[in-house]
C-alpha cells in the first residue's frame, strides 16, 4: 500500500486494538468495522474508518492524481497547528490589521503645485 494511507491505517489499527468491541466483547477488529458492531465503536474509530476509506479512494481518484491524497490533518489536530493552505502564498488578512470602524483618522492637509489645500486621510 502506498505511504499516504500508512499513518490513518496504523492509527485505525490502534483504535481497533484499544476499542471496547475489540477488548471485552472479543469480536474480531474486521468484524467491529462492519455493522451492527460499527455503531458500538468510539467516534474516533469511526472518523478513522471514513478517512481511510476517502484516503484509498483518493489514490484511484483521476482528479487527485497530481496532487496526490491530502496529508493526514489527525497529527496537526493533536498539536494544536492550523492547517495550512492548499496553494501557495499566505493565507487571506495575514497582513490586515483588525479595525473597530471608530478609530481616529489621520488627517493632513496638503499644499498642491497649483497652490490649492488638499484634505488627504
Amino acid at each position: 500500500m502506498p505511504s499516504s494511507c500508512k499513518d490513518i491505517r496504523a492509527a485505525l489499527a490502534d483504535c481497533l486494538q484499544s476499542s471496547e468491541c475489540v477488548l471485552i466483547q472479543r469480536n474480531q477488529p474486521t468484524d467491529c468495522l462492519r455493522p451492527p458492531l460499527l455503531e458500538t465503536l468510539p467516534t474516533r474509530c469511526q472518523q478513522l474508518k471514513k478517512g481511510f476509506g476517502e484516503c484509498k479512494r483518493g489514490m484511484i481518484d483521476m482528479r487527485k492524481r497530481f496532487r496526490g491524497n491530502q496529508p493526514i490533518a489527525v497529527s496537526k489536530e493533536l498539536e494544536g497547528e492550523k492547517p495550512g493552505q492548499l496553494y501557495a502564498g499566505s493565507g487571506f488578512g495575514s497582513g490586515v490589521k483588525a479595525t473597530i470602524g471608530n478609530e481616529d483618522l489621520k488627517v493632513e492637509t496638503v499644499v498642491g503645485v497649483d497652490g490649492e489645500r488638499r484634505v488627504v486621510r
